[in-house]
């Protein structure tokens, strides 16, 4: 952790306990305390926790990073509790606005000091024992969903056959270091609308702490990577649209290409288009895997990957659709299902004599058909730049321009931006790298004629604060990733796929449930 991550969270924890200390003063002097003691950080709590009776260990906890931020307002409920405040109105009060209530209960109430004795002879209610228990548990679960893993279910068809629709993952959050949430005020266990079909925000925008990584570690080529999704900070706030429709991609079709008159066009019937903007940590989560990291120079030939020039090993169990020639051999149902993860009635469609189409063939299994002899001849069903019409795909993939003469299959070569490094600005490159300069680096930048314009001057190369990543879904030809909307920042890193705890398809898939994710 940066020297000025530790700074920052331990101000917070000592503002914690000293901006209450006035009130605090008035009723330390109540219970024959010195008022002065309430003005120095962390003794005062060691007082009120031995006023209290209770462990004074509890103090050392204070001096975990951002724990220490939920074991402040315990002591100060335990304290409340001395002047015979048991409410959860006061207890709420004395957790959440300490600064407020304590002034309030020491200079307006007259508290009187009733002592530990009378408080342990207090009953509460039933209905108070489980309503503590449940603030405790939503409490634990915050911090475990924020900092250790969190849950999460795969929505699509995208990372088949390495995870499929509805495997339920833990997300780790260590493996790349915890993220400080940017927008700590938000319901709990929600992301970014309330639910049950709301288009409510769940949570406050107006205070957001800036991006901030405990512990980092980079994401490694290979890993199945949870993050936010890029993209959607900017969405159309109607079911069926949000991140399904990405705001920029509905632009550009509403705008023929034209990304300024699509917009234009979409902010002239908010009524029926209506937009929502979200912060960095709640735009949706999507999950993908890294095929290349920063500073790694990407390029995909027919539907393979190289970094560097050199040729990547796919993901074992990522599909992609081929042409395949047997040896005579009729193809079996069962054994296509058992041994080669194909299911006959949606995957294969003959052709010809021993010739079949075949879809969503795992990259395993295309070896185990080559080196058993059951396939004379795989080809994989690929889109050339010579073979189709470009410009049905210009304006749909990255980087959206006729001067890129890409396809799914046949894509950059491109550099994926890394921290610290330097890139000369050109014509070419500057729409490949205009939307990571401007908006995920917060600068002012375009390009006026030959000139590029940073925050208000002229300049010819570009240095980059974040590294950045090219995350891809192993259905290769079934994905919507950064062929399609560019690179991921590391500030939307949310964490690794970790363990599939739970699998469903019209009951539990057994042989699934605990698996590692690779």
């Amino acid at each position: 952790m940066p020297l000025a991550h530790f700074i920052t969270v331990y101000l917070v924890s000592v503002l914690l306990v000293l901006l209450p200390a006035p009130g605090l003063a008035r009723l330390f002097q109540a219970a024959g305390i010195p008022a002065w003691k309430a003005f120095v950080p962390f003794y005062n709590t060691w007082i009120m926790q031995g006023l209290a009776e209770r462990p004074k260990h509890w103090v050392f906890w204070q001096f975990i990073p951002v724990i220490g931020w939920f074991i402040t307002p315990g002591i100060y409920i335990e304290f409340a509790k001395l002047f015979g405040r048991f409410s959860v109105l006061d207890h709420l009060a004395a957790s959440l606005l300490a600064p407020f209530y304590f002034p309030w209960l020491g200079y307006n109430q007259q508290p009187k000091f009733i002592g530990p004795e009378a408080v342990r002879k207090h009953v509460k209610q039933g209905w108070r024992e489980w309503y503590d228990a449940a603030i405790f548990a939503i409490v634990a679960a915050t911090l475990i969903r924020t900092f250790v893993f969190e849950a999460y279910t795969i929505p699509s068809g995208s990372m088949e056959k390495s995870l499929l629709v509805n495997d339920f993952l833990f997300v780790s959050k260590f493996s790349y270091g915890p993220r400080i949430p940017n927008t700590p005020l938000s319901v709990p266990f929600v992301h970014n609308y309330m639910p049950f079909g709301s288009t409510s925000k769940s949570y406050v925008s107006e205070v957001q702490i800036p991006y901030i990584r405990w512990f980092a570690s980079p994401v490694e080529r290979l890993d199945a990577v949870v993050f936010n999704f890029p993209a959607g900070d900017t969405v159309v706030n109607r079911p069926g649209y949000q991140s399904f429709r990405e705001f920029q991609a509905l632009c550009r079709e509403l705008g023929n290409g034209d990304v300024d008159a699509g917009r234009t066009y979409i902010l002239a019937n908010a009524d029926t288009l209506p937009l929502a903007v979200h912060p960095v940590d709640k735009t949706d989560n999507y999950i993908k895997r890294c095929v290349a990291v920063a500073g790694d120079t990407l390029e995909i030939r027919a539907g393979d990957v190289y970094i560097s020039g050199v040729k990547q090993t796919p993901p074992p169990h990522s599909v992609m659709s081929y042409f395949v020639a047997t040896n005579g051999q009729m193809l079996d149902p069962d054994l296509l299902k058992s041994e080669y993860e194909v299911d006959f009635l949606n995957d294969v469609v003959p052709i010809g004599l021993n010739q079949f189409y075949i879809r969503n063939l795992p990259a395993v299994s295309v070896e185990k058909m080559r080196s058993n002899g059951l396939a004379t001849s795989i080809q994989p069903d690929v889109l050339h730049p010579d073979s189709i019409d470009l410009s049905n795909w210009a304006n749909r993939l990255f980087p959206y321009d006729a001067a890129h003469k890409w396809t799914l299959d046949y894509f950059g070569p491109i550099w994926i931006p890394k921290k610290g490094a330097t890139l000369t600005l050109t014509a070419e490159n500057y729409p490949i790298y205009e939307r990571a300069i401007r908006l995920y680096e917060h600068n002012k930048f375009s390009r006026v004629g030959d000139r590029f314009m940073l925050n208000g001057k002229s300049v010819t190369t570009y240095t980059f604060k974040m590294d950045y990543y090219w995350m891809m879904g192993d259905n290769r030809h079934g994905s919507q990733d950064s062929r399609f909307w560019g690179f991921v920042p590391e500030d939307r890193v949310v964490g690794k796929a970790s363990l599939i705890w739970f699998s469903w398809e019209g009951g539990p898939r057994w042989d699934r449930l605990f698996r590692f994710v690779k």
